[in-house]
């Protein structure tokens, strides 16, 4: 049950309402992301700014290379400091079109030292070089090495699986692709979905949300599916738009977002429709949050991340 009260910008505490000013007040301040080559946004990206510190490099990581559609297919692997009790394969945020697989080490770093997982994040091809489906492609390659030989070379049995924002899209496409192409409904235990971004044809909180970036915008999210998909395809295809699938026999799924994310009603929605489907899992949603919140320190956060580590632990 979700209390309707969360939604009442009362409920927001000091702390996020501040947060929130002071990211939108960085990236007002910065050029539109949209008006610079690609690739320099990337380089941004990876350097950090002001709206979007970087976040450090883990010295512990290190790269695993398998087979891919594409050719060589990086997997960036963290291990825990103890015995291994599972896996998990995450996949990055980004819009498609930048991120990449070494930029959320801090996260990673917790969930396997909290809870026991080997993580592995994975270098899909970005868009729009590699449109739809590339990155998917990738991420169902991955998916299948750890279901398969990477069990037996991780040593370990348990496996999870999730994303922030189109991460979290990836993660459900790559879940579907499983069971419908592969017979491998149940390979993955539980999936943590962070703001996914599930409708490429645009739910009714991306198209309103407007030109203010909290994070991202309406433009952002629009820009991102364009990239992504190219002309000429529904973009509300099953295949395309998870939102639309159907989700039966799927794992249980702990769906994570603020109520100041242009992507609320794809959760709301996505989680509703996982609930009905029989699959499990819990919503959880945070009065105030931006776009993947927990990208910035905060007692929010913390709550937030706090209870991701519960889930993904009991999946072990």
């Amino acid at each position: 049950m979700i209390d309707h009260a969360l939604f009442d910008p009362a409920t927001i505490d000091a702390e996020t309402k501040a947060l929130n000013a002071e990211i939108v007040a960085a990236h007002a301040a910065q050029a539109d992301p949209w008006s610079l080559p690609i690739e320099e946004v990337r380089a941004r990206r990876r350097a950090g700014t002001q709206a979007s510190p970087a976040m450090p490099r883990s010295p512990r990581a290190e790269i695993v290379t398998i087979e891919g559609p594409g050719g060589p297919l990086a997997l960036r692997v963290i291990r825990p400091q103890g015995k291994a009790r599972g896996a998990y394969l995450h996949i990055h945020r980004g819009g498609w079109v930048w991120g990449a697989a070494d930029e959320q080490d801090p996260w990673l770093e917790r969930i396997a030292d909290t809870c026991g997982f080997v993580c592995l994040s994975v270098e899909y091809r970005l868009a729009p070089e590699h449109p739809y489906p590339a990155a998917l492609e990738d991420c169902e390659a991955a998916a299948l090495w750890l279901a398969g030989p990477g069990k037996a070379e991780l040593g370990v049995h348990a496996l999870t699986i999730g994303g922030e924002s189109v991460g979290a899209h990836l993660a459900v496409m790559t879940l579907l692709r499983l069971r419908d192409r592969h017979g491998l409904p149940r390979a993955f235990r539980g999936a943590n979905l962070n703001a996914g971004f599930y409708d490429l044809g645009l739910t009714p909180s991306v198209r309103l949300w407007g030109d203010e970036r909290l994070v991202i915008n309406s433009t952002d999210l629009k820009r991102f599916a364009d990239g992504y998909v190219r002309e000429g395809i529904d973009r509300r295809r099953p295949d395309v738009s998870p939102l639309y699938a159907d989700l039966k026999g799927l794992p249980p799924a702990l769906f994570t977002v603020g109520t100041a994310d242009p992507l609320l009603d794809d959760t709301l929605y996505m989680s509703a429709r996982w609930a009905a489907a029989n699959n499990g899992g819990h919503t959880a949603v945070y009065a105030g949050g931006c776009h993947i919140f927990v990208r910035y320190p905060g007692a929010l956060t913390e709550r937030a991340l706090e209870l991701i580590d519960r889930f993904l632990m009991a999946l072990a």
